[in-house]
């Protein structure tokens, strides 16, 4: 569920910001969204009843030998699609 937020920011870092989203092929509101995504990793929970029903038959399906600290690799790949 979406829900719409308000912020107050300085007119030249919006439209710096406008034009970089627009070179990710985003959108400004995306790009604040995964940036609090990546920021608060570690403090979410997945809930299931969140995910696709695509996803949700995809999970579990891949196994290995190692663990994997799957909340650490996804902040490692979202710094570095959006270089934060």
């Amino acid at each position: 569920m979406n829900t719409k937020l308000t912020l107050t920011i300085e007119k030249e870092v919006i439209e710096t910001a406008k034009v970089y989203a627009k070179e990710k092929g985003q959108s400004l509101s995306e790009m604040v969204e995964n940036y609090f995504k990546l920021i608060t990793v570690k403090k979410r929970k997945i809930n299931p009843k969140q995910l696709s029903s695509k996803v949700q038959k995809l999970r579990g399906i891949i196994k290995t030998k190692e663990t994997v600290d799957y909340k650490q690799a996804l902040t490692e790949e979202l710094s570095k699609k959006y270089g934060v």
